[in-house]
């Protein structure tokens, strides 16, 4: 099943999903040197960072919904998929009551249920990066209809690219 919303004839929400997940997974991994280094300069890191990953996480999420709504229902893949952007909501709140409470805090730095809130999300998004994995490796959600090892490349000019030869469709 493609995906509903391309950008130079990719899947959107597959592009930017590197962004929230890559911020917020630093996030936490700052926060626990932070904790264990006893530097400030990590938290305020992390405090930012988890801002910046929740933002993002919208923007993919709204593209992320474009594709769900398309999965066609009575389907496993809408069932995975329903429990994949469920959770990832899950996740994005977590986050943001986590960078809440921080925020104002002494350099931002994380108290002991910032710290909780974070992990949890953490561990939630590794659950539900694998239901994204199973959308899209084992269903087939986001990829082209025409998609396979040699599949041309096909850019939004309508180019295809295959062996590097260059030919109009």
């Amino acid at each position: 099943m493609e995906s509903r919303a391309k950008a130079a004839g990719h899947a959107v929400h597959q592009q930017l999903i590197v962004f929230p997940l890559g911020l917020l997974g630093t996030a936490v991994v700052f926060d626990v040197i932070g904790l264990v280094t006893d530097d400030g300069r990590f938290a305020s890191a992390s405090y930012l960072m988890i801002a910046a990953g929740v933002l993002s996480g919208v923007v993919a999420a709204v593209f992320g919904l474009v594709d769900f709504l398309a999965i066609p229902r009575e389907t496993r893949a809408r069932r995975i998929g329903l429990l994949h952007g469920g959770g990832n909501v899950v996740v994005l709140v977590l986050f943001a009551v986590s960078w809440a409470i921080r925020t104002g805090a002494d350099g931002n730095v994380p108290g002991a249920a910032a710290l909780v809130l974070g992990l949890v999300a953490l561990v939630a998004a590794v659950g539900t990066g694998w239901l994204g994995g199973e959308l899209v490796g084992r269903l087939g959600v986001g990829v082209d209809d025409d998609a396979g090892l040699d599949a041309p490349a096909q850019l939004t000019t309508g180019v295809a690219i295959h062996r590097g030869h260059a030919a109009n469709p």
